[in-house]
């Protein structure tokens, strides 16, 4: 064991010669102005301090040199000044990473390891909402710590939509799941920032993480100050940004006619949905967005409901504007399956027309996202029947007759390795698929 710790720590020693940490620079400038300073008290007193301690060395190491020869003496000090030193510098860092983080098992080297890969990481902007967004945010934040998640305000159901009416507040609750997602601090906070409450009247629920939200715009006086006081509560990785500042409803226009109002609403609909809408009719998106996507290295749509989670962000003109202007990538992520009442009968490419047409309604002809990401044909298992039996399809993709159309298709297997209860996006499996589209386009551009 104790041989194993030495290995370790020499490891670590030599992970601090790194370049890019940002710390051997500065200890490097720490002793060249310990010398000038010592310099520039010896000429003060007439030089004679740099005098007597030349003297003195010279003295010391005549007497040293007396009892030991020069082949041992040498090494034996060199040898004892590098231990003092490394004793030094590890008993300081040790005492820094106690101080900042007392209960963290993470040595303070790998932590700056770790954080330098981060701070290289790509300019991703994924945008969306639901548990979709923030299930590709967990998986983004172990790449790159320059992620801006553009989220959707359109939610007008469960805790969201009852915050929404009774307190005139923007919904928070896809906001919440990705500061969760992309938070750093302790999994306890994030646990309670999750937590919903499930008795009590009034409390009844809804999550801590909403009533939190809540309690700081009205604080703050706005949805965008709220978040940002919640990021650095979190240690968020990255930022969240509101679609628009705006009040926004969403509509949408069936084919047999009708017409329904309200998020909640429209993710049940009866019949195919047409055309969705938003009152105000072009709400102005916040400038934070704007600067992510023209900063931007990579953009991500989705994965998400269609109708009540990606295409609610693109009913904002400005932010359209933006992602067209954009010289970067830019993917679509595709459900697994289907949504009952939402995209039933939908195949990849029937999302991607989809996205199209509510583009179109903006006069935006060009395809903003001509890059898919898809999941790998999915076999017939209990769970797949399963959701079959609650009307949900797999969502199948012709790859073949995509690229005919000019689309750049990526399958890869988005659901997983571990066996679950649910047919969802893994987190890991999603963004190692992403990382592997932009590196292909980085090595390509």
């Amino acid at each position: 064991m104790r041989q194993r710790d030495l290995v370790n720590r020499s490891r670590r020693a030599v992970r601090w010669l790194q370049p890019g940490l940002v710390v051997k620079r500065w200890m490097l400038t720490s002793g060249i102005g310990l010398l000038l300073a010592l310099l520039g008290a010896a000429v003060w007193a007439d030089l004679q301090p740099i005098y007597w301690t030349l003297e003195s060395i010279k003295w010391l190491l005549a007497r040293v040199t007396q009892v030991m020869p020069r082949g041992i003496t040498g090494p034996l000090v060199l040898v004892v000044g590098g231990g003092l030193v490394w004793l030094g510098q590890s008993r300081s860092f040790g005492t820094i990473q106690q101080a900042l983080a007392p209960e963290k098992d993470t040595v303070l080297v790998d932590a700056l390891v770790a954080q330098r890969r981060l701070n290289r990481g790509p300019n991703i902007v994924a945008i969306g909402g639901g548990t979709g967004l923030a299930t590709l945010l967990s998986g983004l934040k172990r790449y790159s710590g320059n992620i801006t998640a553009i989220v959707t305000v359109a939610d007008d159901g469960g805790s969201s939509g009852v915050l929404r009416r009774e307190f005139g507040v923007q919904p928070p609750g896809d906001i919440r799941n990705c500061l969760a997602a992309l938070s750093r601090e302790e999994p306890l906070l994030t646990r309670l920032f999750q937590y919903r409450f499930k008795t009590g009247s009034g409390l009844e629920g809804h999550s801590f993480g909403n009533l939190f939200l809540t309690a700081l715009t009205a604080i703050t006086g706005n949805l965008e100050s709220a978040i940002t006081a919640s990021s650095r509560v979190l240690a968020v990785q990255g930022q969240v940004v509101p679609a628009t500042n705006a009040d926004v409803r969403l509509w949408a226009e069936l084919e047999n006619g009708e017409r329904i109002e309200g998020e909640s609403t429209i993710g049940k609909a009866t019949s195919p949905i047409v055309r969705l809408g938003c009152t105000p009719e072009r709400p102005p998106a916040l400038p934070k967005a704007l600067e992510a996507i023209a900063n931007a290295d990579l953009i991500v749509l989705g994965p998400g409901s269609l109708y009540t989670s990606l295409l609610p962000n693109l009913l904002v003109p400005e932010l359209v504007t933006a992602i067209s202007r954009s010289r970067s990538p830019r993917l679509y992520i595709c459900n697994l399956m289907t949504q009952p009442g939402e995209t039933d009968g939908l195949d990849v490419a029937g999302h991607l027309r989809a996205i199209e047409a509510q583009l179109a309604t903006l006069g935006v002809e060009q395809r903003l996202f001509d890059c898919v990401l898809a999941q790998e044909k999915l076999d017939d298992t209990a769970l797949v029947n399963n959701y079959r039996l609650r009307g949900a399809e797999p969502v199948s993709c012709d790859a073949r007759s995509l690229r005919s159309q000019g689309y750049e298709v990526m399958l890869a297997p988005l659901q997983g390795a571990r066996p679950s209860a649910t047919l969802r996006h893994d987190s890991r499996s999603v963004a190692l698929a992403v990382m592997r589209f932009y590196r292909k386009h980085r090595r390509e551009g």
